[in-house]
């Protein structure tokens, strides 16, 4: 008999089956992308979990919905010692709702931990899902979106910024990342430094809000531009989002820029069909070719 690994579902078979952690998008601007069903979730939620409090009472107020369950406050100070506490109510039967500040929990924000946990419990997990500054900045970049990988924000320290972006010149998917208003500045000319002046980025801030702008080109002409305008007093501000091209694909060695490779090992004493075999196999060119490139350059 064949026997098979254990899988989770993320649904408890103990009592409180029917409890849920639910994590739920917020609005990232326009009050009107929030979904009926964030509206329901805030009604009726037995607690729920927000980044501030404050704002959460703020956005109810604009959505015109009274939050009918217990409030309590989950940030990245207390989102591991509350965990417990919040799955104590899903395991108990009840709905606890997960939401920050602005779009998705847990990207970027309070919520990977309290999910972590509620995994390793048994209890169940679902999202209303909504707004998304990552994809939303994605969609309105301009750039290949069939591959792409989220960065989060950029190190604050020039030396750490600069090795971190380093390590990502060779990516080749597209990248987001987030920044702040007060070091973008510095953040799109260390990106030119590591990924090279001419690769293409869009700058996007205040997405979904009044005042939202995209912002086009490579990432040198970009570094200038938002210069020039912090410099002259119309600085870029509100929530930013930038984007950048990933690496463009090496173009691979023709012949003959092998056949010097090809010689200098076989004046080191090395076979000329051993090293043509293992150049040609390495740089995906015919061996063939190669080899008749190499006899004639002798």
């Amino acid at each position: 008999m064949t026997s098979h690994p254990a899988v989770s579902s993320g649904a408890s078979s103990a009592a409180g089956a029917g409890g849920a952690l639910v994590l739920a998008a917020t609005p990232i601007g326009n009050t009107e992308d929030a979904s009926p069903r964030l509206l329901r979730l805030l009604a009726e939620a037995d607690v729920v979990a927000a980044e501030d409090t404050r704002r959460l009472h703020a956005l109810a107020s604009r959505l015109g919905v009274a939050v009918g369950g217990r409030v309590v406050s989950y940030h990245e100070h207390n989102e591991t010692a509350r965990a417990d506490e919040l799955l104590d109510v899903v395991e108990d039967g009840g709905t606890v709702v997960v939401v920050t500040d602005a779009g998705m929990p847990v990207v970027s924000d309070p919520g990977y931990r309290v999910v972590s946990r509620a995994v390793e419990r048994g209890l169940r997990v679902t999202a209303a899902p909504g707004p998304s500054a990552v994809l939303t900045a994605l969609a309105l970049s301009g750039l290949p979106t069939d591959r792409f990988t989220f960065e989060g924000f950029v190190p604050r320290k020039a030396g750490e910024r600069a090795r971190w972006l380093g390590a990502l010149a060779a990516e080749p998917r597209t990248m987001v990342f987030f920044e702040a208003p007060h070091r973008v500045v510095e953040t799109l000319a260390a990106m030119a430094d590591a990924f090279g002046t001419d690769r293409p980025a869009a700058v996007c801030r205040e997405l979904t809000k009044t005042y939202e702008e995209v912002l086009r080109g490579g990432l040198g002409s970009l570094a200038s531009l938002v210069r020039e305008r912090a410099d002259g007093g119309d600085g870029l501000r509100g929530e930013i989002c930038v984007v950048v091209a990933g690496a463009p694909e090496a173009e691979a060695p023709g012949v003959d820029e092998l056949v010097g490779e090809v010689l200098a090992r076989v004046e080191a004493g090395e076979r000329l069909k051993d090293v043509v075999a293992d150049v040609a196999s390495a740089a995906g060119v015919p061996k063939r070719e190669l080899y008749a490139a190499a006899l004639a350059a002798r």
